[in-house]
């Protein structure tokens, strides 16, 4: 238990660390831009504050999930992060809107760009990047949302290479379109990031089959075990991003107590071994009656 909580504290002040020079950078990124006039700074620095922002709500939802189970919240705050994660992806296609309306404006009254300072601050900006993937890379293998972040990080050193370039082709060639241009990249990434990931959050809090299951496929599979003739009235969802749960009525053909202990035993370790259900409530029917008996509920 010690080292559980060790390596969540662990977890925490790394993302605390990236909480901070992200949002350094951000501030960096909206006064060098501002100066230099350059809007793909500025849409890289939105992109960095969404991150940041990002972390900041993961970091709040990992200490809520933490939560036991109470009598408001029977199954725990687990689903925090889940929220966090649909807050995360809303603003994060509402700043990718953003960008694109500046671009296209930025089509109709250009402006000149100071490159040097572009290339300045893109360069700072690609080493916090950097960094910020380290920090997140470990946690990104258990969590959702933390994964989300660290790819958010990646694509944002992505936007710093292609701001660098597009400095350096402003100080060489005075191509200030590809300011502009790289803009409307930036955005269109962003916007593809959010609207990919959007669905697959509304889905777990609509409480949807996980996609990797098969409701039929789990019927065969609980029906396939000794005493049980038939498996009807099935739920499966996700409780969180880890924890599966399924409801059902199991029709047997026994009426021994001891004997519907042993299904529902091997029913339990079926639906976890097989599917990776943690959670199942069974309700156990004789072929004879369509109401289930007290002391038959699991």
């Amino acid at each position: 238990m010690g080292h559980g909580h060790g390596t969540e504290n662990m977890g925490d002040k790394r993302l605390t660390v990236a909480i901070g020079i992200n949002v350094l950078l951000t501030g960096a990124q909206i006064i060098g831009g501002s100066i230099s006039g350059s809007l793909s700074l500025i849409a890289d620095a939105l992109h960095n504050l969404s991150d940041a922002a990002s972390l900041g709500i993961a970091l709040f939802a990992r200490k809520i999930s933490r939560k036991p189970p109470d009598e408001f919240k029977t199954f725990g705050y687990k689903r925090a992060e889940v929220v966090a994660a649909l807050i995360n992806l809303t603003t994060l296609i509402i700043i990718g809107l953003y960008l694109i309306y500046q671009a296209i404006w930025r089509f109709v009254e250009p402006e000149e760009i100071e490159g040097w300072i572009v290339v300045i601050i893109a360069g700072v900006a690609l080493c916090v990047d950097v960094v910020t993937a380290i920090l997140t890379y470990t946690m990104s293998k258990k969590s959702m949302n933390i994964k989300a972040a660290f790819l958010h990080n990646v694509s944002d050193a992505l936007a710093s290479i292609g701001v660098i370039i597009a400095g350096t082709l402003i100080l060489l060639y005075d191509w200030y379109w590809t300011d502009t241009v790289l803009t409307l990249v930036i955005a269109g990434y962003v916007l593809w990031q959010g609207f990919t990931m959007l669905p697959k959050t509304i889905h777990l809090l609509m409480e949807g089959t996980p996609d990797h299951l098969s409701v039929d496929e789990v019927i065969k599979s609980m029906e396939s075990v000794e005493s049980v003739e038939n498996v009807h009235h099935v739920h499966i969802w996700q409780l969180d991003e880890h924890l599966n749960a399924l409801e059902a009525h199991v029709v047997v053909n026994s009426n021994e107590l001891s004997n519907i202990e042993r299904i529902k035993t091997e029913l339990k370790k079926l639906l976890f071994d097989r599917f990776e259900i943690g959670h199942s409530t069974l309700e156990f029917e004789r072929p004879d009656k369509n109401i289930c008996e007290p002391h038959m509920r699991s």
